[in-house]
């Protein structure tokens, strides 16, 4: 066997390749909940550029480095009018996907050893980034309530921060729980980070994918907090443009240079013929969310409709809910086996949290239509014994 580095130590599989795997080869018909993918097409404008850019030569460049223009000031004109504090060009670089952005902020903000702050539990993959960038998650717990929201422990959040934390990692509305950060923890995050001199690092990828009207919140329009917030954005889940691959990595002017040596270190340059098509979908959505937005509510409502009386967590936003199946003798990689027998596969989350983890399943609800969900409560129920 090779000698496996340190820094692999306690990186985890997030179980949805194996699961992903399976579910491509099995029968046809079944029903695809495990992995963060979509049904609902993108902008048609962004899919013509696309395929225009395809043949054309500046998009089939290494130049601009840090991204194309007019994508790196749409994306910067995206999150000033979130936060409501100026961005320009010079403070974004484009990534090729939002988690290469992540990874490349914390290479070129953290040192081996520091803490950063996450919420438990958080996508094992951004658990995955931090471990490999020599960082350590700190868990900060959601509480969760049957039938009901999750909802952010401030109390543990206080108390996470100690002399070894160098940022927070945070993500509203959060992967995989769909759980919101309240104004309230917001303003906490914030003084939090102004009397600890941390950074923040805010996963705005699915910011805007809000249900029941409720409306974004970004810190970094609180005092003090411009100049310690980095934004990364993505092009994956609120525009739907997946296998483009593009990100964004919004932030103040002093921690650009380095997040950009990394970023061009790392990968040199994102997809260049994904990139206008990229910034002709941001500009779309800001009138095409809400029917969006609309539809995965109401994917949402049906299985909550359907997982009545069940432990499940209600999702504020974003693409997935969680089922907890310990209460029913089993964790979620058992309840997974057992779901695939029922024809639907869904994921365990094992890895993904210390006190929010292998006791859930989680259900995908943005790749798979209303009318395709009926009838899954009674095959989680069969699955659970229930």
């Amino acid at each position: 066997m090779p000698r496996r580095p340190e820094r692999m130590r306690d990186i985890v599989s997030i179980g949805v390749e194996r699961m992903g795997d399976r579910a491509d080869s099995a029968r046809s018909g079944l029903l695809r909940l495990e992995n963060l993918d979509v049904d609902i097409v993108p902008c048609a404008a962004a899919v013509e550029r696309t395929k225009a850019a395809a043949s054309n030569d500046a998009d089939n460049s290494y130049l601009p480095f840090l991204g194309q223009h007019r994508l790196r000031q749409a994306a910067a004109e995206h999150v000033a009018r979130a936060a409501g504090v100026p961005y320009d060009e010079s403070n974004c670089i484009i990534a090729p996907g939002g988690l290469a952005g992540i990874l490349n902020v914390l290479l070129a903000t953290t040192d081996v050893g520091d803490e950063v702050v996450v919420t438990d539990p958080t996508y094992a993959g951004l658990l995955n980034r931090i471990r490999l960038a020599g960082g350590v998650p700190k868990f900060v717990p959601f509480a969760f309530a049957p039938q009901d929201h999750w909802r952010l422990d401030q109390d543990a959040l206080r108390a996470a921060v100690g002399p070894r934390t160098r940022a927070m990692l945070l993500m509203s509305p959060s992967m995989p729980t769909g759980g919101l950060l309240s104004e309230s923890d917001w303003r906490l995050v914030s003084e939090l980070c102004c009397a600890h001199d941390l950074l923040l690092i805010v996963d705005a990828a699915m910011e805007r994918l809000l249900y029941e009207g409720r409306q974004v919140i970004h810190p970094a329009g609180f005092a003090g907090m411009r100049e310690r917030t980095v934004t990364v954005g993505s092009a994956s889940k609120e525009l739907r443009l997946i296998g483009w691959r593009v990100g964004w990595i919004v932030g103040p002017q002093p921690y650009m240079p380095d997040i950009a040596a990394v970023s061009i270190a790392n990968c040199v340059v994102p997809v260049g013929i994904a990139q206008d098509a990229a910034a002709i979908a941001l500009a779309d959505s800001r009138t095409s969310m809400h029917d969006y937005v609309s539809e995965l509510q109401r994917r949402r409502d049906l299985l909550i409709d359907e997982l009545r009386g069940l432990p499940y967590g209600v999702p504020a936003g974003g693409w997935s809910m969680l089922l907890r199946v310990s209460d029913f003798g089993l964790d979620g990689a058992r309840m997974s086996e057992r779901l695939l027998e029922q024809g639907i596969a869904a994921t365990g989350m094992l890895g993904w949290g210390e006190s929010h983890g292998a006791q859930y399943i989680r259900f995908v609800y943005s790749n798979e239509p209303a009318h395709r969900l009926l009838g899954v409560g009674e095959k989680v129920r069969r699955a659970l014994g229930a």
